[in-house]
């Protein structure tokens, strides 16, 4: 007998602050309590770096810095070191339960650069693995992806620049990762590419690469202090 697909609500959030991404990702998170709730959340963010987990924090002039610059400063319980979001960058936070998929957070990490690499390759971009974790086209990253996943529920996820001003990433090293450039979309086709025609082709590709169905959920309402909840 052929087990049924795992069922993934896409829930778009528009354009929200990192902090409230945060906070939805917790509240969706919650949810795997009462039994497997998976979900996609799809965003931008207003600007804003964020810095993941590392032995050693960053140094407050570089992060007051960053902070001149008009941008926020946020720490994450994710992989990775330092990177960049904002407008034009399509955000995805998978929220899934792995037992329903594969108990493999290396497996895991590689369906995510699989779907963002297939992604690539509709638009006739042609994208790779490295070494380093993320999606890259020639030694410029094009996609980060930094993960969390506790008793097998994942969160944060992968950042896919499409037209964000790759400028924000000149004040930092992106990921940590030195003499390597980033790229988006639009500069690889020589034309704007923005994340609302991004978005349909992430979705076919994680269908096809997770083996899931996808349905649409409502966008959440504003809660009383000014965020969003569920509907």
């Amino acid at each position: 007998m052929q087990t049924a697909r795992p069922l993934v609500e896409v829930v778009r959030l528009g354009l929200v602050s990192y902090q409230e991404g945060l906070r939805l990702q917790q509240v969706y998170t919650d949810r795997h309590r009462f039994g497997p709730a998976h979900t996609l959340l799809l965003c931008q963010h207003s600007p804003v770096y964020t810095t993941g987990i590392r032995h050693k924090p960053y140094p407050g002039p570089v992060l007051d810095r960053l902070r001149l610059l008009g941008a926020n400063v946020h720490h994450a319980n994710r992989g990775g070191l330092i990177t960049f979001h904002g407008p034009g960058q399509l955000v995805c936070y998978p929220v899934l339960n792995l037992g329903s998929f594969k108990k493999s957070v290396r497996w895991y990490v590689g369906q995510l650069e699989k779907t963002v690499i297939a992604l690539c390759s509709r638009f006739g971009v042609e994208a790779a693995t490295s070494p380093h974790t993320g999606v890259w086209v020639g030694d410029k990253k094009i996609c980060a992806i930094g993960i969390h996943c506790g008793r097998y529920v994942t969160s944060h996820g992968l950042a896919l620049n499409c037209n964000t001003d790759l400028s924000w990433f000149d004040h930092i090293v992106p990921c940590g990762i030195q003499g390597k450039g980033v790229t988006s979309l639009s500069r690889e086709l020589q034309r704007d590419v923005g994340v609302e025609e991004a978005v349909p082709h992430l979705l076919d590709a994680f269908r096809e690469q997770f083996s899931c169905r996808l349905t649409e959920a409502e966008t959440p309402e504003p809660d009383r202090n000014g965020g969003a909840s569920p509907a």
